[in-house]
């Protein structure tokens, strides 16, 4: 069983990989925690709170980062055109959802319940990576404490998302994602170069719906305009690029992969770029020495990605 917690900006495609969460057999999902991205962090949190009421989700919720850990950075305008203005693709949700949240910061959370499950705590992060960071600079012994960390996020060897070089959670706060990817712990990077080719179609999913229960209509509904917004890249259908880090917790198998050592780039023309030295290759001294070897997403068996996430969504 992994003992999960979904560091998360709701957001359309982070909902179905919280479903996914919730309902696969192997995972225990222990926590929900929250950070801008998607739309704000009141929204993201509002979002949360939402689909756990709506999915009888048990983990906790813990609000997380509003900014970014550099201070001096500035967030841009909310991506409404990609998840709606609500984050949710426009249905309806409620203003405020009355449920409890847990009192503490996201960052701090993540530290306490790692702490307390030494060794057996997977981090699963799709969003901006701040909570992550924080958590990092305030205890970083938490680093030889968790067993893994899985990102979203990043590009290596395919073009980004929000400039030519630079994918949106990274570029969103890259100083947290270099500190997230230089940390000594295991981090596997999920980033474009295989979410980008993983898509569902708009039929699949409404097939499943309509083998489906209340969530997975839901999950069809709030999904719709995420679609529309995809047909400049996909033939009527949606990458699904969350829950793509998160079966590669319980199907690694379905992934291949490089490792070496990652950096992110933080500042001009190529700031939120991600780069990976392979390892064994050589070259003279500098920024890339000292650092751990990371994980890195090369390729994807992505049809039995998308079967594994429908048989989990229907609980086959």
């Amino acid at each position: 069983m992994y003992k999960v917690i979904y560091d998360t900006d709701p957001g359309v495609d982070d909902a179905m990989a919280l479903l996914f969460l919730h309902r696969h057999p192997e995972i225990d999902l222990i926590g929900i925690t929250t950070v801008f991205g998607n739309a704000s962090v009141d929204t993201t949190t509002r979002n949360a709170l939402f689909l756990k009421r709506e999915w009888d989700i048990e983990a906790p919720v813990a609000k997380g980062a509003n900014v970014t850990i550099d201070p001096l950075r500035k967030e841009g305008a909310w991506p409404t055109f990609v998840h709606g203005e609500n984050g949710l693709g426009d249905i309806e949700v409620p203003e405020t959802v009355d449920l409890p949240l847990d009192p503490r910061p996201a960052h701090r959370f993540i530290i306490e319940t790692v702490k307390a499950n030494p060794g057996e705590v997977t981090l699963v992060a799709v969003g901006r990576m701040t909570n992550l960071a924080r958590a990092l600079r305030e205890a970083p012994e938490i680093a030889g404490l968790v067993k893994d960390v899985v990102i979203m996020g990043g590009n290596f060897y395919v073009p980004g998302n929000v400039s030519p070089v630079a994918e949106a959670n990274i570029h969103g706060d890259p100083e947290a994602a270099d500190i997230v990817m230089t940390a000594p712990w295991k981090v596997v990077v999920v980033g474009l170069d295989v979410t980008a080719i993983t898509t569902m179609s708009r039929g699949y999913l409404a097939d499943v719906a309509a083998r489906g229960d209340r969530a997975v209509k839901l999950l069809n509904d709030l999904s719709q305009d995420y679609i529309d917004f995809y047909k400049h890249a996909v033939d009527d259908g949606m990458m699904v690029h969350d829950s793509c880090a998160c079966v590669y917790v319980v199907a690694p198998q379905l992934f291949t992969t490089v490792r070496g050592s990652v950096r992110v780039v933080c500042g001009g023309i190529a700031d939120g770029q991600t780069i990976v030295k392979p390892d064994g290759r050589r070259f003279p001294p500098g920024d890339w020495d000292g650092l751990p070897s990371q994980v890195v997403c090369t390729g994807i068996e992505s049809e039995k990605v998308i079967d594994l996430i429908r048989d989990t969504l229907l609980g086959i």
